[in-house]
């Protein structure tokens, strides 16, 4: 595509200010409605919030805002543009489930089918359930039984990047039986990849640039970084404002596609079915919207998750979309298919404004939903602050001590439980001291209990940095199974949640 852009460089910010060329329909940037979004984001600039942003906004088939700000490498003075490439984080599965679902409608892939037809000699294991009831649906909608998972291997660690098959042995376990429960798994995307490369005979970057990112004319997205487009990639900092190291990992389904604000818009058009006249149509129109359709339960405003997309009520109007958050990482990408807008912001810094950036683009969009947002805003404050976490009671089926284990890659590691009358909770593993289980809570409708606790799961993955165990159980037929995840702090420069399984009895 050729385009004629007009730039100028003001303050670390670049703004558009005339745009021609098939499809980009670019507008002034100081158009009153997203002016008031750009003063924000330069305050969160000056405030640390994160080095650069660049935002999107799509309306009726047009790409109406696109704007860079701030600068994607502080050290070389290179300023943030909307053509500046981003590593995406989780938007990676939308784009992943995009190259599944062609493999779908070319016959090549059963979303009914078991997903351990589609694997290798390594294949998802169960001590609950059976594994071969986890179909590839279930995997696409996180309801396979799979667990949290992500870890991140940086190129200054004394320790490489493990190979898919070992990933999928070592933590391919399923915690939960397939179908019953809602767990975001990143190693789930990263065993679609792996799907992907099987079937299609091709490894999964390759696939993506060849069948997904070039007919739909992205030429500024790639799984990872490809050879070529190193000078247009926004480096990735930490909160005190160091680079942070390249990292890689045993998940490039779910985390490893980084793109621009001009590219990611066009991919959100295109599965509003307002696709540009240069893009290709590489999945039919019922593809897509069957992607869209909720396959999770619902919780709250959130009305579940699809294949790739989540599902939500934001503000009256529906919202498909997808989030991204890892070290060095903050992005959103918003659609609302009533309406017809696309909305995209990506950050190089983990922080907690791309949401109000994102809700700020959609009110400047769509004046009913502004309004909305308004009276939402204005009744929240009437209501007042939420209510004070009641003290955890347990309820009679969970009082007693409870003896199992932790089933690790390396073997069963003795764990305990005591669960006492007035709520305290406390866990052993192995020989280690007795610790509290805090912030403890039960679901009596779910059966779901949840807490951390002081301990370390005994392995040579886990052992490498210091973290805490969150537990994550259910209450089946006197039985407490489900995840133990050797988890590190979110602030910490090297972190990870490796799970294993548990299973407890009283």
């Amino acid at each position: 595509m050729s385009a004629k852009l007009l730039t100028t460089i003001v303050a670390g910010a670049v703004l558009v200010v005339l745009g021609y060329g098939a499809g980009d329909g670019t507008v002034d940037a100081q158009e009153p409605s997203f002016a008031t979004v750009a003063d924000s984001i330069r305050r969160y600039i000056r405030e640390g919030a994160f080095p650069s942003a660049a935002v999107a906004v799509a309306r009726d088939g047009k790409i109406v805002y696109q704007q860079g700000f701030g600068w994607a490498d502080r050290e070389r003075r290179i300023p943030a543009d909307e053509h500046t490439m981003y590593s995406l984080a989780s938007i990676s599965k939308p784009m992943t489930a995009t190259g599944l679902m062609m493999l779908v409608e070319e016959q090549k892939v059963d979303l009914g089918a078991p997903i351990n037809r589609y694997l290798g000699n390594a294949k998802l294991t169960s001590f609950t359930g059976d594994a071969e009831k986890a179909t590839v649906r279930h995997v696409m909608s996180h309801m396979s039984g799979l667990p949290l998972h992500y870890e991140f291997f940086y190129e200054d660690e004394d320790h490489a990047e493990r190979a898919m098959d070992s990933a999928i042995a070592r933590y391919a376990i399923l915690v939960n039986p397939p179908g019953d429960v809602y767990q975001y798994s990143n190693l789930g995307y990263g065993i679609l990849d792996e799907v992907i490369a099987r079937v299609s005979g091709t490894s999964y970057p390759t696939f993506m640039r060849e069948r997904v990112f070039l007919p739909l004319d992205l030429t500024r997205t790639s799984v990872h970084i490809a050879p070529g487009l190193e000078p247009y990639v926004a480096q990735r900092y930490w909160p005190d404002g160091k680079r942070i190291p390249f990292y890689d990992f045993d998940h490039d389904g779910g985390s490893a596609v980084w793109s621009s604000a001009h590219d990611l818009v066009r991919f959100g058009m295109f599965h509003l079915d307002t696709r540009l006249p240069e893009q290709r149509e590489i999945l039919s129109a019922a593809t897509r919207a069957l992607m869209q359709q909720p396959l999770s339960p619902a919780s709250g405003n959130s009305l579940g998750y699809g294949l790739g997309w989540a599902v939500a009520n934001d503000h009256g109007r529906q919202r498909v979309s997808h989030s991204g958050g890892m070290p060095g990482v903050s992005t959103a990408l918003h659609m609302y298919p009533e309406e017809q807008v696309v909305v995209v912001v990506l950050t190089n810094q983990s922080n907690n404004r791309v949401g109000r950036i994102a809700e700020g683009l959609a009110a400047a969009a769509m004046p009913g939903y502004a309004r909305q947002r308004a009276a939402d805003r204005e009744s929240a404050a009437d209501t007042g602050g939420p209510a004070d976490d009641a003290p955890f009671q347990p309820p009679a089926s969970l009082i007693g001590t409870w003896q199992g284990m932790v089933r690790t890659y390396e073997g069963e590691v003795p764990m305990g439980l005591v669960v006492q009358e007035d709520g305290d909770i406390h866990a052993t593993v192995g020989d280690q001291p007795t610790t509290l289980v805090n912030s403890s809570s039960f679901n009596d409708a779910t059966g779901n209990l949840t807490g951390r606790f002081m301990a370390t799961i005994p392995t040579e993955d886990a052992r490498r940095h210091a973290h805490t165990v969150l537990l994550n159980v259910y209450l089946r037929n006197g039985v407490l199974s489900g995840q133990a995840s050797a988890q590190t702090a979110g602030g910490t420069p090297y972190y990870f949640a490796l799970t294993s399984y548990v299973e407890l009895r009283r």
